[in-house]
């Protein structure tokens, strides 16, 4: 094997693992969880109880949705696609608090040695769910819990970080997020392995820091989407604004590629809306984890703040300041200060025509 060779193959792995599984990741996440807590809150609506019964469980099948969703990106056999739905309730029951990061690195290993038997014997019935569920199951047993420690020791720094500094820490959290947003990553996938909503912390002193952080996450997230759909509008019109603006700010990547310095509006508008987020008005996350990375991708960031209102534990009362707090953070500051900054760099020629304009 050449050098060239293994690079590529590295090169691979690489997306493959951090990119396509942990994609999958989250809409495994999406179509459990997440749509979980969505039916929970429309349960909360009079004579809809039912809705509420339905969405509890969503939490319960976390994990085999996120498995699952894993060995499909991965182009699993469906007898090792299967049994990684057991893997993976297995890893997220064991993980606790790192239990969708423990699923993410053991849905991998398992799917990778799974399929290395995969169709190799003529018990192939009995040997594939046997092998992936032995490697899966003994890492979910004895490495999960680890996985969990390290992401609890990474969510407390976070929450005491962000209690001693909200300036400085919304201002990280949003930049950094919003970025994972518009990357080739999950930034939804990020924010629930960190459990970056009060409803993920393990200790009630936790809470308030880790909603906080959820909070600038859907700041950044937000100032991402919308900042890009806002300043790319004369460029993309109407497609251009919904499919970013409720979609994804990841189309625009090919173009950052090109011109890196169409980031800049976005970015700066990331760390102004995070700190005025945990600061100002006091933004917190009570949703999923998964919604502090979500923006406005189908409005679940700003549901999640609003879930906090009416099923969480803040505020006392929601008055006019929340949902002016609200609509500032998520949809008017990022856009008002993305185009701003986009004309400036237009007449210094650092932005040019053509350069925000979506593929076909």
């Amino acid at each position: 094997m050449t050098k060239n060779n293994f690079s590529e193959i590295v090169k691979s792995k690489l997306k493959l693992y951090f990119i396509d599984a942990m994609g999958a990741m989250a809409l495994g996440l999406f179509a459990s969880l997440l749509i979980g807590t969505i039916f929970g809150a429309i349960g909360m609506i009079p004579k809809l109880g039912v809705f509420a019964e339905i969405g509890a469980k969503g939490k319960d099948v976390a994990g085999c949705a996120m498995a699952v969703a894993i060995a499909y990106a991965m182009k699993a056999s469906p007898l090792v696609m299967y049994t990684c739905a057991f893997v993976g309730y297995l890893a997220n029951s064991y993980g606790g608090a790192g239990g969708p990061l423990a699923v993410l690195f053991i849905a991998i290993i398992s799917v990778e040695v799974g399929m290395l038997v995969s169709k190799k014997t003529k018990i192939d019935i009995l040997v594939t769910p046997f092998v992936t569920l032995l490697v899966g199951g003994v890492l979910a047993v004895y490495a999960a819990p680890w996985i969990g420690k390290a992401v609890g020791v990474i969510s407390t720094v976070i929450a005491f970080a962000m209690k001693q500094q909200p300036f400085v820490m919304g201002i990280l959290v949003s930049v950094i997020i919003g970025i994972a947003l518009t990357l080739p990553i999950s930034s939804a996938a990020i924010c629930a392995a960190l459990g970056l909503s009060a409803v993920a912390a393990t200790d009630p002193s936790l809470a308030s820091g880790l909603a906080l952080a959820g909070g600038a996450a859907v700041a950044g997230c937000c100032a991402q989407m919308v900042g890009f759909a806002v300043m790319s509008f004369k460029e993309n019109k109407w497609g251009g604004l919904v499919s970013q603006g409720i979609g994804t700010s990841m189309l625009q990547m090919p173009n950052i590629i090109k011109n890196p310095r169409i980031w800049i509006p976005t970015i700066v508008a990331s760390a102004v809306t995070g700190p005025l987020a945990t600061c100002v008005f006091d933004l917190q996350m009570y949703g999923a984890a998964i919604n502090s990375g979500m923006g406005t991708c189908g409005m679940l960031g700003p549901i999640g703040i609003v879930l906090g209102w009416f099923g969480g534990a803040y505020p006392e009362t929601v008055g006019a300041v929340d949902w002016i707090g609200l609509a500032l953070i998520c949809f008017i500051l990022p856009a008002v200060i993305s185009l701003a900054l986009s004309e400036l760099l237009y007449k210094i020629k650092w932005i040019k025509p053509g350069d925000l304009t979506l593929g076909e």
